[in-house]
């Protein structure tokens, strides 16, 4: 069960892939269900934007050019800043997806994901997120 609307459109969740495809068709789920959304190419991008502090929930993909998806959030976490962040790849790999789960990562997707998948996702890290404000 999804947060109300009104509370979808304050969440905001940034995505950051370098396929084009990827990035809008995950934006456009994303809006169609009621969250606010913002694109990036590359991690830097993301980074220069300062968007950081409207993030509720990053999706970055494991495969970036330059910092890759892990490298951001291990970037962000050792900044500080705690961002429920959801990591996609194109290829899967058993290790990476273990040190990003350790790291603190709430998921690691293979593309092609299903919606449903990437929902739960989303759920479990904007709870988690939700119940760390409250208890800070």
């Amino acid at each position: 069960m999804m947060p109300e609307a009104a509370a979808l459109k304050k969440t905001m969740i940034s995505i950051v892939d370098d396929d084009a495809s990827v990035r809008e068709g995950t934006m456009d789920l994303l809006n169609s269900i009621g969250f606010t959304t913002e694109t990036f190419q590359h991690a830097g991008d993301f980074l220069q934007a300062n968007r950081l502090r409207d993030t509720s929930c990053l999706i970055a993909d494991v495969h970036l050019p330059g910092m890759s998806g892990l490298d951001l959030y291990d970037h962000l976490v050792g900044c500080g800043n705690f961002v429920p962040t959801i990591l996609i790849t194109a290829f899967p790999d058993e290790a990476d997806r273990l040190r990003a789960l350790q790291a603190g990562v709430y998921c690691y997707l293979a593309k092609p994901f299903s919606e449903s998948e990437l929902l739960t996702c989303i759920q479990s890290a904007l709870k988690c997120q939700r119940t760390d404000a409250r208890g800070s």
